[in-house]
Order: C-alpha cells, then sequence, then structure tokens
C-alpha cells in the first residue's frame, strides 16, 4: 500500500516542480525587458529649445525630428544624475543608449549636455559653435528627446539633449 501511495505522489510532485519553474522563467524574462516610458511633461522651455533645433535643421534643408517621451524621460534622469553629483558629464552614456535602442529599435545613438546657460537659444548657439554638439544637431538622426532641470540649490540649469536614428 505505501509503495501504490508513493508512485501515486512522486509523479504528482515532479508536475508541480515542472509548473513552478515554467512560470519563474516567464516572470524573469517579462522582468528583463525595459520598460516603454510614453508620458513625458514638457515645460516650455524644452518645447522652445525642440522648436529651436528643428528651425535649424529645416533651415539647412534637414528633417525635423520628431520629439519621443520615452528619450526626454531617459535626458530627465541623466539631468537629476547631473545635479545630485554637481557634475557634467556623460556618464552611463551606454546604459541610456542601449535603453533606447533595446526599447524603440534606434540604429544610432548621440547626446549633447549641457549647464548654466540661461535659455534654450543660449544653449543652443553653444552647441553650434561646438564641433561634436553641432554635428549632433545637424546629423541624419530622425528624433530625439531634451530635458532642462534647474538645481534646486543653485539655480543653475542643466540640459541633456539625446539623439537617436530610427
Amino acid at each position: 500500500m505505501k509503495t501504490n501511495l508513493l508512485r501515486a505522489i512522486v509523479p504528482m510532485a515532479f508536475l508541480f516542480t515542472l509548473i513552478s519553474c515554467s512560470s519563474n522563467e516567464t516572470e524573469a524574462n517579462s522582468a528583463s525587458k525595459p520598460e516603454l516610458i510614453q508620458s513625458y511633461d514638457y515645460n516650455s522651455s524644452e518645447l522652445e529649445l525642440a522648436d529651436l533645433i528643428n528651425e535649424h535643421r529645416v533651415s539647412l534643408g534637414l528633417n525635423p525630428l520628431q520629439l519621443i517621451n520615452h528619450v526626454s524621460y531617459k535626458s530627465e534622469e541623466h539631468n537629476a544624475y547631473m545635479i545630485a553629483r554637481k557634475v557634467v558629464n556623460h556618464d552611463l552614456f551606454a546604459e541610456r543608449s542601449e535603453n533606447i535602442i533595446e526599447v524603440l529599435g534606434a540604429v544610432k545613438v548621440n547626446e549633447n549636455v549641457a549647464y548654466n546657460f540661461v535659455s534654450p537659444s543660449s544653449v543652443l548657439n553653444a552647441w553650434l559653435n561646438s564641433p561634436g554638439h553641432k554635428a549632433n544637431i545637424e546629423g541624419t538622426f530622425t528624433h530625439f528627446g531634451i530635458s532642462i532641470r534647474e538645481d534646486a540649490t543653485t539655480g543653475k540649469k542643466y540640459y541633456t539633449n539625446i539623439f537617436l536614428k530610427k
């Protein structure tokens, strides 16, 4: 009798083990894909800078770039990083770029950053006077994202502008 009971329990235990493994595997796969951020609340300075960049591009016969909320969110994350550390840099650009490539299917991603400019037109002029930044603004990109954030303790503005080609 004990043998019959054991023969019935062992296959059931094996079946439960298989079911629980497949469930965990599905959860792990869904957790590894980055989330698409669909909402971003643009302020007037960010929209002005986007318009100025597109006006410049169109004046050269280039296509205007389309804003993507996800890319602006990634730009905002980088501004928060720079403000928290009181630095201006491209730290963690590889991670931002990989995220944008995976989530949006981008084939090329570049970035401009700036600090302490008082207006969108002043930062654009500075970028246009820098060969590397100008190359990004005038590059073969199709989309972009923008964030402008002010450090609450210093009043200084941080700018991140990410370009991508789909």
